[in-house]
Order: structure tokens, then C-alpha cells, then sequence
């Protein structure tokens, strides 16, 4: 076991929970099956590890087992209430890769780390079968980039009674930026996440297992990702949302800033995820995003107090 992060009574919810009936939650709470994670005062933070060559991020990259598991240790260190992996880069132009390659990436590296942390885990995977051996491993949740595409996916989550994330993309990672157009992006998006969590909780996903996620950059030109961010609550429609503008490219088309300057207008991201409650937001900085989240909130609740 890591003597940076062990196995504590933190992990499992219980102060959260107690925290959260003491007051209004922040935001609607996330049930793992295992655990519910409880929001409070902002969202929770889900710290991210690519486990690839490619990522669109070069400093999140981790090619080998021993590195990844560091990593993602210290994003636990540094506050992550939930930690990501992914195995697949799903940056705009990417192509797929062999579904094995993705398991041989991503397995070692969740098997070693669910001996160090009982910290939840999702992995980042739209394929049925990389998301069976994943839960299998250990993983808490699933974070879906296509909704849910691959037929198995849904009856498969319903099955083992883990956490889902339902992601709107236009298209595939390779072609999704080719262009993409909407009539009005804050309703159709909307409308696609609600069919979706519709369909999900008919397979038998349970309605507080799934978060839905706007999909901030996947098939989405600078005008569509700024309506959505100014409309969380609408794209919700009352369901757990997740966020994740972590360094993405709509922050280069209103600053310049190459992927490593991108911190500040992560950041203010983070200050629209926290206006529009969202429950979670997938961030690549846990320590500078737990610091802003943290800070916001204090000023929130000293408003209300005034």
C-alpha cells in the first residue's frame, strides 16, 4: 500500500454524507453502486491519467504502469475525489486503437492501483468489453464518450450497478471537428443526453448512477462550447451533471494559449461548473482546481451569510 495515499474512511463517502444532511448538497450525488459520492459545497473533482502516447495534453501522459499509478496517486494527494483513466486518445483527429492495445494500456495500471487506493476509479472507455474487464479489475464507473454506442454497454452497466458517465459527440474522435453544425446546440444537446439516460435507465441503469456531459469540445465549434457552458442547468434538465474543459481547444481560440498556458481559462470553466451546479467536473490540475473550487465556495457562502 502507498503511505501517500491509504485506504481511509474517507474513501467510502461516510464524512461527505454525514456533511451533506447537515445542509442543502451542492449538487445532485453520484451513486457507485459501492459508494455514493456526495457534493459538498462544490463539485466533486475527478483527477484525469491518460495512459497513452497521444493525449492532446502532453504532462497527463503516462506510458508505463509504475508512472501512471505515481500519478495518479498524487492527483489523490492533491484532493481528486474520483481518478480517470483512459486508454485511448480521443483528442480532435484521433483514430481508434485495436481494442486489445487499449486493455493491455489501461488493466495493469488499474490493477495495481485499486492495491494502493480504494479512491473510486472510472475508466474512460465507450467499448463493452474494455468496460466489463475494467469493473472486473475494480473500476467504480464508466465514462462513455459515445453515450453509450456499443450495443452491450447499457445492459452491461445495469448488470454490475457501477456509476456511468453519458457523453454527447457529434460523430468519432477522428472526424468530429470536420464541421459541426447546430440549429440551436443547447436544446439538441440537451435532447440527445435526455434519450440517452432514457434509454440507459430502460436497460436498467439506475436514474442516480448516470451523469450526463455536454461533451465541451467533441464536435462542437467555439460559439457551441460557450452556449453550453453558459447553460449547464438547461443542458442537465434536472439530471447529475459532469463538466470537463480541462486545457481544451476552445480556450486557444479565445486566448492564443498553447495546450501548456491553458490553466487560467480551465479554470474559469470550472467558476461556469460551479454556477450551473454540476456535480463533478474532469479536470488535468486537481491541486490548482481543488484550491479555485474551494476558494468560490467560501465566497459563495459568505454572500448568502451577509
Amino acid at each position: 500500500m502507498n503511505d501517500r495515499f491509504p485506504l481511509s474512511g474517507h474513501e467510502d463517502g461516510a464524512t461527505d454524507a454525514a456533511r451533506a444532511r447537515e445542509g442543502e448538497p451542492f449538487a445532485p450525488a453520484w451513486d457507485l453502486g459501492s459508494r455514493t459520492l456526495h457534493p459538498v459545497r462544490r463539485p466533486l473533482v475527478m483527477g484525469v491519467v491518460n495512459l497513452t502516447a497521444d493525449s492532446f495534453y502532453p504532462s497527463s501522459r503516462r506510458a508505463d504502469t509504475e508512472g501512471a499509478v505515481a500519478a495518479a496517486l498524487d492527483l489523490a494527494t492533491e484532493g481528486a475525489d474520483v481518478l480517470d483513466l483512459g486508454a485511448e486518445s480521443t483528442r480532435p483527429g484521433a483514430a481508434p486503437v485495436p481494442a486489445a492495445q487499449e486493455q493491455d494500456r489501461l488493466l495493469p495500471v488499474l490493477e495495481a492501483l485499486r492495491r494502493e487506493t480504494s479512491l473510486p476509479i472510472s475508466v474512460d472507455t465507450y467499448r463493452a468489453e474494455t468496460a466489463r474487464l475494467a469493473l472486473a479489475a475494480g473500476a467504480d464507473a464508466v465514462n462513455d464518450i459515445s453515450g453509450g454506442r456499443d450495443a452491450a454497454m447499457l445492459p452491461l452497466v445495469a448488470d454490475a450497478g457501477c456509476g456511468l458517465v453519458l457523453m454527447h459527440m457529434r460523430g468519432e474522435p477522428r472526424t468530429m471537428q470536420d464541421d459541426p453544425h447546430y440549429d440551436d446546440v443547447v436544446t439538441e444537446v440537451a435532447d440527445w443526453l435526455s434519450q440517452r439516460a432514457a434509454t440507459a435507465e430502460a436497460a436498467g441503469v439506475g436514474p442516480g448512477r448516470l451523469l450526463v456531459d455536454p461533451g465541451i469540445g467533441f464536435g462542437k465549434r467555439l460559439e457551441h462550447n460557450l452556449a453550453l457552458l453558459a447553460s449547464l442547468p438547461a443542458v442537465a434538465d434536472g439530471r447529475p451533471l459532469l463538466l470537463g474543459a480541462s486545457r481544451k481547444r476552445f480556450i486557444a481560440h479565445l486566448t492564443g494559449a498553447e495546450v501548456d498556458g491553458r490553466l487560467g481559462g480551465s479554470l474559469a470553466a470550472l467558476a461556469a461548473a460551479f454556477a450551473g451546479r454540476a456535480t463533478v467536473v474532469r479536470v488535468h490540475d486537481v491541486a490548482a482546481s481543488v484550491q479555485f473550487l474551494d476558494v468560490l465556495a467560501a465566497v459563495a457562502e459568505a454572500r448568502l451569510t451577509r
